[in-house]
């Protein structure tokens, strides 16, 4: 055991003896304590950087708006989707219900959820695991295959036909409601096993769970359609009806997209190069499409999007967002904020060592719309977001190259856009995840 050493009143004097040899502390503090950390480090040169015109970008429409809710990922998958019809069907400003989705997704993952909690009820309440569980539980967060699974399920709608309501525009409220319900089920579900009950008892008690699992959704978020009708007045002011369409007849018909010939490729130095990962702990759809990356040199992953955005079609991307941005102005910049410089202190870690100590996080998910190209390299890329129009430009973000190196650690492209070494990497024999891992 290491010795623990007190801090003295001589080595306090010391720390403010250093801090008073810099000529300009009393200045910088003085900017700082009135302004803040960011504003005063900011660098006015970023927006010579950040300006918004791009050498490709694909056309899109007004943006969306996930409101006081973690839904990025469901937003982002979404978005791709409603760009193809939009194209499609000359409609630029099509949406679809992203409640829809939600409402769906709330139902597996509890049903996922409650499955998991009975075939670890072996272990310990704080085992790892189990702990992974009880906090996720109905966790707003998702991935990419969450979207993907739901959408291969139930199809989807437009916005109209199952519009947000109070509790997906802020989800607070329910997601109090289910986190304390998932829990009190979890310590019902592991008592049962625990107490040797039998496998019908325990699917009772499944079944009474879910029903309890739905009636809150129902009444939060509505139930979802069965049947509907698409209507709408096209870009050339042309009006269309398709009357009696289910959600899974809509999907199959109006958008041609497999979603299974899609690939999540990441950049993540913490883990091995060329190698696919799976982690089956966030997979919340029972033979849903699995949560799978495939793990490449940045490179490849910008190579992909590149072709597929040149393709028109977008791309999600999974991201630290909360790094070097303005979110009022839309601006990522990895040298937005010059923080250490200012402070004169040194924080700043690479990609690498931010994953390994969890300093950086896949927080967000977006969709990449268009990019700028000098001397066929990239400069700066244009982002759809869905934090609504007020923020960015009508909601649309630009990001620097370097933010997006250093702050991109997925992008889901459609295999025939990549190379031939990173289809051989994703067939390849995956890598199965902990829950905790830095990918989630």
């Amino acid at each position: 055991m290491t010795e623990e050493h007190d801090l003295t009143l001589k080595m306090v004097e010391e720390l403010k003896k250093e801090f008073h040899s810099r000529k300009d502390a009393e200045i910088i503090a003085r900017a700082i304590q009135k302004n803040g950390i960011k504003a005063a480090s900011e660098d006015p040169m970023a927006s010579e950087r950040l300006h918004r015109a791009f050498s490709y970008e694909i056309k899109t429409g007004k943006p969306t708006n996930q409101r006081h809710s973690g839904r990025c990922w469901s937003f982002a998958a979404l978005n791709t989707l409603r760009h193809k019809f939009a194209t499609k069907y000359k409609f630029k400003d099509f949406e679809l219900s992203q409640n829809y989705l939600f409402f769906w997704d709330r139902i597996e993952r509890a049903n996922m959820f409650f499955q998991k909690i009975i075939a670890t009820a072996d272990k310990p309440l704080h085992d790892r695991t189990v702990d992974f569980y009880l906090s996720f539980a109905l966790n707003d967060g998702g991935q990419w295959a969450n979207a993907a699974s739901i959408i291969e399920k139930y199809g989807v709608v437009p916005e109209y036909v199952m519009p947000d309501t109070h509790n997906t525009k802020d989800t607070s409220d329910v997601a109090e409601v289910f986190d304390s319900l998932m829990r009190k089920d979890a310590i019902e579900l592991r008592a049962m096993v625990q107490t040797d009950a039998s496998a019908t008892e325990l699917q009772e008690a499944q079944e009474r769970m879910m029903g309890d699992v739905y009636k809150i959704a129902a009444y939060s978020f509505g139930e979802p359609p069965v049947k509907f009708d698409l209507e709408y007045r096209d870009d050339d002011k042309k009006f269309h009806q398709v009357l009696g369409l289910t959600p899974l007849k809509f999907y199959n018909e109006y958008f041609d997209t497999n979603l299974s010939d899609y690939i999540v490729v990441t950049n993540a130095p913490d883990h091995e190069m060329d190698r696919s990962y799976l982690m089956p702990a966030q997979d919340s759809v029972v033979n849903g499409l699995p949560i799978k990356f495939v793990n490449v040199p940045f490179e490849e992953l910008q190579k992909g999007a590149i072709k597929q955005l040149q393709a028109g079609e977008t791309v999600w991307v999974g991201n630290d967002v909360l790094q070097q941005m303005d979110r009022k102005r839309g601006l990522m910049d990895a040298k937005l904020y010059h923080r250490e410089e200012l402070l004169d202190v040194d924080f700043v870690m690479d990609k690498k060592h931010r994953l390994e100590t969890k300093q950086a996080v896949v927080s967000h998910a977006m969709t990449l719309t268009g990019f700028d190209m000098v001397n066929d390299q990239p400069t700066r890329w244009k982002i759809e977001n869905s934090w609504g129009k007020d923020n960015g430009d009508n909601g649309y973000f630009v990001m620097t190259q370097d933010w997006f190196e250093e702050y991109t650690y997925e992008a889901v492209i459609n295999k025939k856009y990549l190379s031939d070494r990173v289809k051989k990497v994703a067939d390849s024999e995956p890598v199965t995840l902990p829950a905790w891992d830095s990918l989630q």
